[in-house]
């Protein structure tokens, strides 16, 4: 059936009507009094959202963009930086900062696994000179599901003292509690396609006062990523190119229905369903790739054992219009990978699991008891 597919991957993310409303509205004139008032009430909305007072910074970029303005912006070439690599988009961060002439440290572990916190602890301690400039790492990673212990590391780079902490919180930010003031985290990325529950298009940099003194002695080239030119224009409600007005609409409209949710809901909403996801995929007979300890509240990644997982891929899409990511890199045909990350309800998650549990009896799987999953996440849902 035409329209009906369902996104259950981890970006771009399902989108509300009311915002798909809002984006269909007809522009208006990004130097006007009206969009100065959009960008004003984002600004705020954006700020609450973040736990931040500091600037959080709209750009039309994708995540990465993101990510690579707030690398960009507040190190110079032959900086020494700790990476770390456990998925494909720490392997980004550590490809970008190459590119740009850093000295790149690899703190690395096996894909599925999360980062070893005492590894950044030791590294850090050890550097007595204070040549260590930057931590880069990602929250989220959603290549394998596995959520990284951002506050523990964060606070081995707070007792370092010179070191900034750069977060790519592309699908944990407005899935998972992080609160940024409160943690000190310096320099935070996201982009709008994962919780914001909007199109792909908009990228977002909250910068910390530590960050801004960095900005000011840094040497890399950027001009179109500069976040001076941005947070000259965010203090007059503007921006210093042309945006997304229509995305801008998007925005506003979003940031709203996360305000009336609040955030203390936003992340329950997201934690329940990570945990019915998780339950139901284990009572149909499935692993899981990352541990429970460590287990993103964007994406849930799944080892099929008996069945090849781009086969149930095709199934769920073909049959069922639902839409799973699949594994990247060397994970690609091994696992397949859950979305449940921004305008997603438990409804969607019990839709998801029993589609699944048709595919894995037409796919030819044993011992598949088709009410299983639903009944494990319906536990979930009625203790939470």
């Amino acid at each position: 059936m035409e329209d009906k597919q369902m996104l259950m991957i981890p970006g771009p993310t399902p989108v509300p009507e009311r915002v798909l409303l809002a984006m269909a509205k007809h522009p208006i004139g990004h130097r006007s009094p009206e969009f100065s008032n959009l960008i004003a009430e984002c600004n705020e909305l954006l700020q609450w959202l973040h736990q931040t007072q500091s600037d959080v910074l709209t750009l039309t970029v994708s995540g990465t963009g993101a990510m690579e303005a707030g690398i960009i912006n507040f190190l110079s070439r032959g900086d020494r930086v700790l990476v770390g690599c456990n998925g494909k988009f720490g392997e980004r961060w550590a490809q970008v900062s190459e590119a740009f002439g850093l000295q790149v440290e690899k703190i690395t572990a096996e894909w599925g696994k999360p980062l070893d916190t005492e590894e950044f602890k030791a590294k850090l301690e050890a550097d007595t000179e204070k040549e260590i400039k930057a931590v880069i790492l990602t929250h989220s990673e959603t290549s394998t599901g596995v959520l990284n212990d951002l506050q523990t590391i964060n606070s081995y780079v707070k007792n370092h003292g010179e070191a900034l902490i750069i977060v790519d919180a592309v699908t944990s930010l407005g899935a998972f509690d992080l609160p940024i003031d409160e943690w000190g985290l310096d320099v935070v990325a996201s982009g709008s396609q994962k919780g914001y529950m909007i199109p792909p298009g908009l990228g977002f940099v909250a910068v910390s006062q530590k960050a801004w003194s960095a900005y000011e002695t840094a040497t890399l080239p950027k001009f179109y990523l500069d976040l001076g030119k941005y947070k000259k224009a965010n203090a007059k409600n503007s921006t210093p190119f042309t945006p997304p007005v229509n995305l801008m609409f998007g925005l506003q409209a979003a940031l709203r229905m996360m305000k009336a949710e609040g955030l203390s809901n936003i992340f329950a909403r997201h934690q329940r369903m990570t945990q019915a996801t998780r339950a139901g995929v284990k009572a149909l007979g499935l692993s899981l790739f990352a541990p429970d300890e460590a287990a993103s509240t964007a994406v849930t990644a799944v080892v099929p054992a008996a069945v090849e997982a781009e086969k149930i891929r095709s199934v769920m899409k073909k049959q069922f219009d639902i839409e799973m990511a699949g594994g990247q890199d060397h994970l690609k045909g091994k696992i397949f990978r859950i979305g449940h990350l921004g305008f997603v309800s438990d409804r969607d998650v019990v839709t998801v699991l029993s589609a699944l549990s048709a595919t894995l009896t037409e796919l030819g799987a044993d011992n598949i008891h088709s009410s299983a999953g639903i009944e494990a996440a319906a536990k979930v849902f009625a203790s939470a």
